[in-house]
């Protein structure tokens, strides 16, 4: 009971159980994330269920708000309660595979009709754990380059072609580093993917290797050298901002904010994006369902609902500029032309299958960034 009640403080939940027909979602990420379920998703399933009521909880940004959400299973389970209080929660990816090995969630995808139309490996594999049948995605962020084509008519269109635009072009690219911001992160990712020595797909799905940690002293020398072409900049943010100001001409960008900044007029409406080979990471947002959720029929129907092709096209397309969760061919007949133009002409949905590639994996994942801090940075 004493772990029931420190996850409920943490959670800021109250200890009294929900009434029978209220449903709990329990959300990591920004406030946006509560927002959309509280404004959007919740009044939706309300009006598809009489009598149900959805309550969010929002856990917080980054992969702190993600580790409460494991937390309240830890305790629950420690606790061997009957039920949970939680019916379906919203985790990042890297904690879906826990989850599942833990045996905290139920195998619901099959169950689903939305299930059939999700064909991405980033839903089967979550940084190398297998997740099949545990997760859906409730979208995908992906990153990718923004361009100016006043400035860059011709854009590169690899990585390789990126190095010799940056000589020719000395301070004209920009991203931050690994510090500020993911989205310089994923760039460095990319990097190692198209000019490590190893392999790459290795690097996203495991096994780990210490071996593999030695095949990267070329990608990084030359990723040193061309970070003496590059502009430095603060952050996800900064770069936006640089590359409104016309400080630089390139960098990369998460997507969804890209477009946002546009909608916001705050970058001028010329700007694309281009997604460079052999591709850059990106990771979804996954919904997953206790094991002993009190109410799994109705967290079916709920993640049914949010991932069904006219939510994915209303919510999370037109509303957030995110990528769908299930495959983009399901959403574009719910979408007018206008909004599938902005997210999938300057990257088609055949650019997203095949560039868009998930982050290595965790223990990858450290030692490129320990490897960029010794090699790079100093």
């Amino acid at each position: 009971m004493k772990h029931l009640l420190q996850a409920s403080i943490i959670l800021g939940l109250a200890t009294t159980p929900a009434a029978a027909a209220d449903l709990t979602v329990v959300t990591a990420g920004d406030q946006n994330m509560v927002d959309y379920v509280n404004d959007y998703l919740a009044p939706l399933f309300e009006k598809e269920n009489p009598g149900a009521k959805v309550r969010v909880v929002g856990t917080g940004p980054g992969d702190a708000g993600s580790q409460k959400i494991v937390e309240r299973f830890d305790a629950q389970a420690k606790a061997n309660a009957d039920k949970w209080d939680v019916d379906v929660a919203v985790v990042h990816e890297k904690f879906a595979g826990p989850l599942v090995a833990d045996g905290y969630l139920e195998a619901y995808k099959s169950k689903i009709p939305s299930g059939e139309m999700v064909t991405s490996e980033k839903a089967k594999l979550a940084l190398g754990a297998n997740v099949d049948g545990y997760v859906m995605p409730m979208f995908s962020s992906q990153t990718a380059i923004a361009y100016n084509p006043a400035t860059v008519p011709n854009p590169p269109k690899s990585y390789q072609e990126l190095v010799s635009w940056a000589k020719e072009n000395p301070k004209q690219f920009g991203y931050n580093g690994i510090k500020g911001g993911a989205s310089g992160v994923s760039f460095v990712m990319g990097w190692i993917y198209a000019f490590g020595d190893g392999d790459a797909t290795k690097l996203m799905n495991g096994p780990f290797e210490e071996a593999e940690t030695k095949k990267w002293d070329k990608a990084f020398a030359s990723l040193k050298d061309f970070t003496t072409n590059a502009t430095l900049t603060p952050g996800n943010a900064g770069t936006l901002d640089m590359l409104s100001r016309g400080e630089i001409a390139m960098g990369p960008v998460w997507v969804d904010m890209f477009y946002s900044w546009k909608a916001d007029g705050k970058l001028p409406p010329e700007m694309k994006l281009i997604l460079p080979a052999p591709g850059m990471p990106g990771q979804p947002m996954h919904y997953v369902i206790p094991a002993k959720s009190p109410n799994t029929e109705l967290a079916e129907k709920f993640v049914a609902l949010a991932t069904s092709p006219k939510v994915q096209a209303d919510g999370i397309v037109k509303r957030f500029n995110w990528y769908p969760g299930i495959d983009a061919k399901f959403v574009q007949p719910e979408l007018d032309k206008a909004s599938w133009d902005k997210l999938f002409v300057d990257i088609t949905p055949d650019d997203l299958a095949s560039k868009g590639k998930p982050f290595p994996i965790a223990p990858y994942n450290k030692a490129i960034l320990e490897a960029y801090e010794k090699n790079v940075a100093n």
